[in-house]
């Protein structure tokens, strides 16, 4: 029952003007009263409570003056009704006085709810909100059946199909409600089966390993993937759709999808009918169209093979790498449109390629947008595409890499829009969305090596917009502990050569002092700057020197032998005065989880000054092959070198050490190489390291890359100065791990067995670590 009612008339015979009525009322009821106009003297308004007058004023089409009639009473009934703010409304004549007199609609003093556990508060009131029920708002009885079926619309989605609300509006003083929502959930209605008919060429099996959705298995409880969701179905069906046009099936149908709940709405059946078609290899590819007279140069772009089943993936790339290739020719609206010609009868089928590259265009200008902080020199000067120059895609791709690796924006996109009133000239849009570049940060982490260490950090990637960075960062765990002020400005030059300035103090204690259960250190106060200068796109050679004073601290009877030999040497603190050079290239799909592409780098460092003469090296590669669409295979490589120069030895706090993870897991933590007197492990002035990785998707996870299981190979030892790398001294060890990006931060934890080990070498089995930030 609607809480509003009717407008109301009320006749007084002592007056010789008669009550207006409302228009909608009247009409419905099939008459009303007349009155004649008259010239309004005075407005009056009766029955507010908590609203303003002027808004019931505001609403009115007349004002005093005016003259005043029906259809004018009618259209202020219409408005008052329309700012949903009161129940009732009428209108009242005395004497060339209009009195407006209202009743408000309660307002909802408060939302609650009983019985949910599916969701948080918070997303059932946002949801609440946006049919129109929330604190402060007036209430509207009508309102409730929607906000009901929203409801049970958000349940749905989690698969609470049994879900069940009922509503109760309690009044509390001055006119206001209490609306509390009594939730039964039920219990999750979960997929039992999921058919597919018609398939022939594939297997049930494996076409349901496509699918996101599936009947469960025992990690269900964390992927929820036998819970339905019609996104996740349609997706499936693409995936479905992709593999069959992949393996030459061009006429490949999803014909219908059936989707049937048990009547106790707790089991859930789907249904896939499918046509598969006739399978067709590929009989040739032919260009058709305007090629700029440059055929041969887009037939090297061509990946769709003659005598190979048709895949639609090669196509679709084909016609992108077509695209791309006429827009680096300043063709920015080049068509290109496959077209297949089918022979049914021998099976195959011919693709024509037609391109039409339309009109040739310059970048007339280029804009900036979304950008409240970032001030627009930092984004264009990231841009290799210029105002006043032809179009060309490759850089205007090269440009948007190059502004989102920036890291000061959540999205960059570019758009091209054609300049009204020309032919050949369009404008770029840059269009970027601010993340915030302050980061205060508390964290943790916890592993095996170090045990529990705490970080803390100031930065700011983006100071006063200008891109440049300022950073202080403090850490401290069982063997390191570090503060460092960082700052670093991308641009020091015009020609973009970076310059980065740091001062730290650090304080370290070597993992062989835990093995030995020695008792010292080496405190590191220094400074540093470093160039970097970008030689290609891909290619940034690094330069810069430093001073730092390391300490050797512990009393003699605690110091290992190796460390004792060279304090009394060379006395108990030794400056040094290090250049460095570096070179490095990053072609990794991501940093955090690669599938593919290759990473290199290579430091040096060189001791040219202060106590201490010595050279260092250190080369890494990676390299990341995609094995299908499911599996990667990881490589990495590294091999540190270290000597001393000007007849001095090599400086032992300047060691490498190996093994642990990170190296030759399997062996405890920094235990590889010489061993001293005393039985500490100092590391050595060389290393070499090979791990090997094979990673798979968890069982269960669907398509989540970021939680895998890995099985791995890895090889490696540390030499001492005056020592050759010797393979047949290398340690190796396999295992299996699991990797995961988990919402307390990165997890990575192994357990291996040494396939080549030494008497005596410390082996430790099982090893982990995780860090978080919060």
């Amino acid at each position: 029952m609607p809480i509003s009612s009717p407008p109301a008339f009320r006749f007084i015979p002592s007056r010789p003007s008669v009550l207006a009525a409302a228009l909608l009322a009247t009409l419905q009821a099939g008459w009303a009263w007349a009155v004649e106009p008259f010239e309004l003297r005075d407005i009056r308004v009766e029955g507010l409570q908590r609203t303003e007058a002027g808004t019931v004023f505001g609403s009115l089409p007349f004002r005093v003056g005016d003259t005043y009639n029906d259809d004018k009473g009618a259209a202020a009934l219409r408005a008052l009704y329309s700012t949903g703010l009161f129940q009732n409304v009428r209108l009242e004549v005395e004497g060339g006085v209009l009195v407006v007199v209202v009743e408000e609609r309660p307002i909802v003093a408060g939302v609650e709810f009983a019985g949910q556990k599916e969701f948080d508060r918070d997303v059932l009131l946002k949801a609440l909100r946006d049919v129109g029920i929330a604190e402060g708002r007036p209430f509207d009885r009508a309102l409730i059946d929607r906000a009901e079926q929203e409801l049970k619309r958000q349940y749905l989605t989690r698969s609470l199909y049994g879900a069940d609300v009922a509503t109760t509006v309690t009044p509390v003083e001055n006119n206001r409600v209490n609306v509390t929502f009594t939730v039964t959930e039920g219990g999750v209605a979960r997929i039992r089966e999921i058919d597919i008919v018609g398939n022939r060429a594939f297997p049930d099996g494996e076409l349901r390993g496509l699918f996101d959705l599936s009947t469960g298995g025992w990690l269900s409880w964390y992927t929820k993937s036998d819970r339905y969701s019609r996104t996740k179905l349609n997706a499936d069906l693409e995936k479905l759709r992709a593999y069959y046009l992949n393996r030459g099936y061009l006429e490949f149908n999803v014909e219908s999808t059936q989707v049937a709940i048990s009547p106790d709405k707790q089991d859930i059946t789907i249904t896939i009918n499918v046509s598969e078609g006739q399978r067709f290899n590929v009989a040739g590819v032919r260009l058709e169209g305007d090629y700029l007279g440059k055929d041969e140069d887009f037939k090297r772009l061509v990946t769709i093979r003659p005598g190979q089943p048709y895949r639609a993936e090669d196509v679709a790339e084909t016609v992108r790498a077509f695209s791309e290739r006429f827009g680096a020719f300043g063709y920015a609206f080049a068509r290109v449109e496959p077209r297949p010609e089918i022979d049914r009868d021998t099976g195959l089928v011919r693709i024509a390629l037609v391109a039409e590259p339309q009109r040739r265009v310059y970048v007339r200008r280029i804009n900036v947008a979304g950008n409240t902080r970032t001030r627009d020199e930092v984004v264009r000067r990231e841009f290799r595409q210029f105002e006043s120059s032809w179009y060309d895609s490759d850089k205007i791709r090269l440009s948007r890499d190059r502004v989102d690796r920036l890291g000061y924006f959540t999205e960059v996109n570019i758009e091209t829009t054609e300049v009204p009133g020309t032919f050949d000239q369009v404008d770029l849009t840059v269009n970027v969305t601010e993340r915030p570049t302050g980061n205060l940060m508390v964290g943790a982490s916890f592993s095996s090596a170090e045990r529990l260490a705490f970080t803390a950090s100031v930065k700011q990637e983006n100071v006063f917009g200008t891109g440049n960075y300022l950073g202080l960062e403090l850490n401290t765990s069982r063997t390191n502990r570090t503060v460092v002020v960082s700052t670093v400005d991308p641009y020091f030059t015009r020609d973009g050569v970076s310059r980065a300035l740091d001062v730290y103090y650090r304080t370290t204690r070597p993992l062989s002092s835990q093995v030995t259960n020695t008792n010292y250190k080496l405190v590191t106060p220094g400074a540093s700057v470093r160039f970097g200068i970008p030689f290609s796109e891909y290619d940034t050679v690094y330069i810069g020197g430093g001073v730092e004073s390391t300490q050797i601290e512990g009393s003699a009877a605690s110091l290992p032998d190796s460390y004792l030999r060279y304090r009394t040497q060379f006395g108990e603190r030794s400056t040094t005065v290090p250049l460095t050079l570096g070179w490095s290239r990053d072609g990794r799909d991501s940093a955090l989880v690669p599938t593919r592409g290759r990473y290199q780098r290579v430091n040096a460092e060189w001791g040219v000054a202060g106590d201490t003469r010595y050279l260092r090296t250190n080369y890494q590669y990676q390299q990341y092959i995609p094995l299908g669409s499911r599996f990667t295979l990881g490589l990495n490589g590294e091999l540190g070198w270290g000597k001393g120069l000007g007849g001095r030895p090599y400086p032992i706090f300047k060691n490498f050490y190996g093994g642990g993870l990170g190296t030759v897991r399997g062996f405890d933590q920094g235990s590889l190489g010489p061993v001293d007197l005393t039985g500490a492990y100092p590391g050595g002035s060389k290393r070499i390291n090979l791990n090997s990785e094979l990673y798979v998707p968890f069982p269960g996870t669907g398509n989540d890359r970021t939680l895998r299981v890995f099985g791995y190979l890895d090889a490696g030892n540390v030499y001492g100065e005056g020592e050759d790398f010797d393979l047949g001294e290398l340690r190796a060890s396999t295992g299996i791990g699991l990797s995961w990006v988990s919402p307390v931060g990165p997890l990575k934890l192994s357990y291996g067995t040494p396939i080549r080990k030494e008497q005596g070498d410390r082996i430790q089995r099982f090893q982990f670590q995780i860090g978080t930030a919060f």
